[in-house]
């Protein structure tokens, strides 16, 4: 399997709009860090989690050329916006693209991108096949988990393909999802700075306890804000945790 993080960082990307506290970041490029996403390649399949709103400009980079399936996380924008640029995928493809959720995010992203679906669907706009995400279900010889956590209020479906599981915006892991990351040889855990303590994410010391408690052999943080410089930080973690950064690439 070869997972390709396409973006990082935390809802408002780094550095935010308008570039506050670029100055900070620019002695290393894997600050520079868009709205989370990855893909996912293994045994002729094609896999997105999520489409912020730098996917056009992360699948030039990576050069995704085939799209086969989607899995959604949650409906938050950071994570949605970038769906009208699957447009191309369901062109190529000739068919809708499957695209697996909760059913609240399902209902959000048919309200919020209307034109895509139903009899007035627009002409040329992103085909989606929207499938409510089961405990567990399979996409050719990917086992794929949903691993339901909380967001604050809101309900986030983290995956685990096969042995390496990813989890973006979390502040809560109940139990039952705990024990379906067991023996993974590989956890993506979102952790968004070091202190304070945020109301809907972990904090990177969180995200540590978690993955040792969980004796996960390898694991990257995801999600990360502008306060959090890759090396310094790096530096700081247990050997087998490190940062993700963009476009960097993993083979399982």
């Amino acid at each position: 399997m070869k997972v390709t993080f396409l973006g990082t960082g935390t809802s408002m990307g780094v550095p935010v709009a308008g570039g506050f506290r670029g100055e900070k970041l620019f002695h290393d490029p894997r600050n520079f860090r868009t709205r989370c996403s990855a893909w996912i390649q293994h045994k002729g399949q094609s896999i997105l989690i999520d489409a912020g709103p730098e996917f056009r400009i992360q699948s030039i980079k990576a050069k995704i050329q085939v799209l086969d399936h989607l899995l959604i996380t949650h409906e938050h924008m950071d994570h949605v916006a970038g769906l009208d640029d699957l447009r191309i995928y369901s062109y190529i493809n000739e068919s809708a693209i499957p695209a697996y959720a909760s059913k609240k995010c399902i209902e959000s992203v048919k309200k919020r991108f209307d034109y895509m679906f139903g009899e007035n669907k627009y002409p040329g706009s992103t085909s989606l096949q929207l499938i409510e995400a089961e405990e567990t279900f399979k996409i050719g010889d990917v086992n794929i988990t949903t691993l339901p956590v909380k967001h604050g209020t809101t309900e986030v479906n983290g995956y685990r393909l096969n042995d390496f599981s990813y989890i973006t915006d979390v502040k809560e892991l109940p139990d039952s999802t705990l024990e379906k990351i067991k023996g993974s040889k590989v956890l993506v855990l979102g952790a968004l700075r070091w202190e304070p303590e945020h109301p809907t994410h972990l904090t990177i010391p969180q995200a540590v306890e978690i993955i040792e408690r969980l004796e996960i052999p390898e694991a990257y943080l995801i999600h990360m804000n502008s306060y959090v410089d890759h090396e310094p930080t790096n530096r700081k973690l247990p050997d087998h945790i490190n940062l993700a950064y963009d476009q960097q690439v993993l083979h399982l």
